[in-house]
């Protein structure tokens, strides 16, 4: 837990990251570069909401633009922060995407 200008948030304090790449591979999944200059995988299909139901769209999914560090797709109408799509995803560390690009 800690505390931003007498907000309490739970969780740890994460640094400005922001997402500087992205490649959308099969099966709902973004390879993200991150600020730290980590690769790590995202999982789309794991979104929950209405707000999230034209991301399982692949058109749509692929159709993104990284503004100010933040993925946002169908002009800004779809974002998620690049602090929680850093935190909901994990490491990638293989040498060859290629494989995996849809």
């Amino acid at each position: 837990m800690y505390i931003i200008d007498d907000v309490c948030y739970a969780g740890e304090v994460t640094p400005n990251i922001k997402v500087k790449e992205a490649t959308v591979l099969r099966g709902g999944m973004i390879l993200i570069t991150f600020s730290t200059g980590e690769q790590r995988l995202f999982d789309t299909t794991l979104l929950t909401g209405t707000a999230f139901e034209p991301l399982k769209d692949e058109k749509v999914l692929s159709d993104f633009t990284i503004f100010h560090g933040v993925m946002t797709w169908m002009n800004g109408d779809i974002d998620i922060a690049p602090e929680t799509m850093y935190a909901d995803s994990y490491p990638y560390t293989a040498k060859d995407v290629s494989v995996a690009v849809g």
